[in-house]
């Protein structure tokens, strides 16, 4: 709370007057159009996943069944929940092999009797800490073992995403071939049958990053016969009174470089029919050896444009008019990077994706990962909430679809380490024609923003978002701050207060240094957010 008294505070002079900024102070002044959506986006944008590896051994399904995970998702709906990843293409569906892990527990049941006993759900969080050494070997190694799931993770993935007010997209497996390098599509056939007989509505993915088949199985499949796969499953879809209508997503390729350009145009032109949107992969930088300086670089940040417009035009050449979502994507691959990844340090880059790509025409962004291995989580190892996640709930809270022009620059340019989106507000949290500026402050000192007269006799809610720690080192740690109190969970089933600090008109707002906020105008009576 103090940190947002200063806010207020610095807005004004010892007599009550406007001043321009304070001591310390960077300028920028805050240029927007309120009259027209630039475009809009999905009520999903901000989508997340579950990786396969979570089936590796199929008991840590169960931990879907814990209440606070299941707490924290809800919070995030509505959104697609993708289930794939690396894992996806090693594995087999083998109906009813190990059953006495259900113990007759199945979706079908109420949600408010879900539950897995606390000394089985400590149990299963302390095996899967060693479990995910053995994934991380895997990896390192790149020996991929087969996996054999058995209904109990379908079972445990539908009751999960229909408790929590998600929806599923499941990925299947590419790389069952037959000799003449087309994708055997029996054991998926197996697969559809038993989630029809169940009535699970679903949405299919198949194959994961392509590209990389290769290195992953020594198995080569080019764009255009990946393309005629997903043919043959849509048709496979179409047979099916349920399914024929359901979401079909792919080729979830590897961001463009090289080949993998070449091999999404190929995929485009046998395979856009069969698909409902496009999808692809991305990371900034590799998590074994980048540093905070990456995470708070700028430059680094701009290369996200380049590579969705690569991504757009290729779709737009091939196949114009059809939906492209970012897959796949987080901070760093190789699993993230430890101590970065996880910390408040990465909300920049996850904040910023989010405002560049529902700016530059992607629909759906899905986060690696909700809950599972790796540095990138959202919800650590224990199921607590990480700071990425606290941004993700506010997101969804604060930030409507529709996308609104913004600009801010100083006397020397556009700022670079301010960065800046402007939507319409959430109309479930607030009356029409309020607006939300999405703010980031890269920097270490604080910035003051000159807004125009459009915005500037509006109350303001103020949502600021701060390590809890102070100055650049502060920016490793796995807490956050909104307006100065510490997020954590009431108990297993109690987010905290998430409200904003309401502030007067103002001519200026400050941005404290690195720190990220969202600032809802509310009587802008934006034309744009009828």
């Amino acid at each position: 709370m103090r940190s947002v008294l200063l806010i207020i505070l610095l807005t004004m002079g010892t007599d009550g007057s406007r001043v321009r900024g304070g001591p310390g102070y960077s300028d920028l002044v805050l240029d927007l159009d309120l009259s027209a959506v630039l475009r809009r986006v999905d009520q999903r944008f901000l989508s997340v996943t579950i990786d396969a590896s979570l089936a590796s051994d199929e008991r840590f399904m169960l931990l879907l069944r814990s209440q606070k995970l299941r707490t924290l998702a809800k919070a995030l709906s509505p959104a697609f929940l993708r289930f794939g990843g690396t894992s996806q293409d090693f594995m087999v569906f083998n109906p009813q092999r190990s059953r006495q892990l259900d113990a007759g527990l199945t979706s079908e049941e109420s949600c408010s009797d879900v539950q897995l006993p606390w000394w089985i759900e400590s149990r299963l969080k302390e095996d899967w800490t060693l479990q995910q050494l053995i994934l991380l070997k895997e990896e390192q190694q790149r020996k991929y073992r087969k996996v054999h799931f058995t209904e109990l993770t379908v079972d445990m993935l539908l009751s999960f995403t229909r408790c929590s007010g998600l929806q599923l997209i499941f990925g299947l497996n590419a790389l069952l071939r037959t000799a003449d390098n087309n994708w055997n599509s029996s054991n998926a056939r197996s697969l559809l049958q038993y989630c029809e007989s169940k009535q699970y509505n679903m949405s299919w993915e198949l194959g994961n990053e392509p590209n990389s088949f290769e290195k992953k199985a020594g198995i080569r499949v080019d764009g255009y016969q990946l393309g005629l796969d997903f043919a043959r499953l849509r048709w496979m879809m179409s047979e099916s009174k349920l399914y024929r209508n359901a979401g079909l997503y792919g080729p979830d390729v590897g961001q463009p470089k090289g080949r993998r350009v070449d091999l999404l145009k190929s995929f485009l032109q046998s395979g856009a029919q069969a698909v409902d949107a496009c999808t692809w992969h991305h990371y900034y930088v590799n998590g074994r050896d980048t540093s905070l300086k990456d995470f708070l670089d700028p430059g680094v940040l701009d290369t996200l444009s380049i590579k969705i417009n690569e991504v757009l035009e290729t779709v737009k050449r091939v196949s114009p008019g059809k939906s492209v979502w970012l897959g796949e994507t987080s901070s760093a691959f190789g699993g993230g990077a430890a101590g970065l990844s996880d910390t408040f340090a990465a909300g920049f880059m996850w904040l910023d994706k989010l405002g560049l790509g529902a700016r530059l025409g992607l629909d759906i962004v899905m986060r690696q990962v909700l809950v599972g291995s790796g540095s990138y989580h959202m919800i650590d190892d224990n199921l607590d909430p990480l700071p990425d996640y606290w941004l993700s709930v506010l997101y969804k809270r604060l930030v409507g679809p529709e996308v609104l022009q913004v600009q801010a620059v100083s006397d020397f340019g556009q700022s670079k380490r301010v960065r800046l989106y402007l939507h319409c507000a959430n109309k479930k949290s607030y009356k029409s024609r309020s607006v939300v500026l999405i703010s980031m402050n890269l920097s270490k000192k604080a910035v003051s923003i000159s807004v125009p007269e459009l915005v500037s006799n509006s109350t303001v809610d103020a949502f600021v978002l701060q390590s809890d720690q102070p100055g650049e080192e502060g920016l490793r740690s796995r807490c956050v701050k909104l307006n100065g109190a510490v997020l954590k969970m009431v108990d297993d089933k109690t987010l905290p207060d998430l409200s904003g600090v309401r502030l007067p008109p103002a001519e200026h707002l400050q941005l404290p240094a690195y720190s990220l906020t969202f600032f809802v105008f509310l009587d802008t009576h934006a034309a744009a957010c009828r």
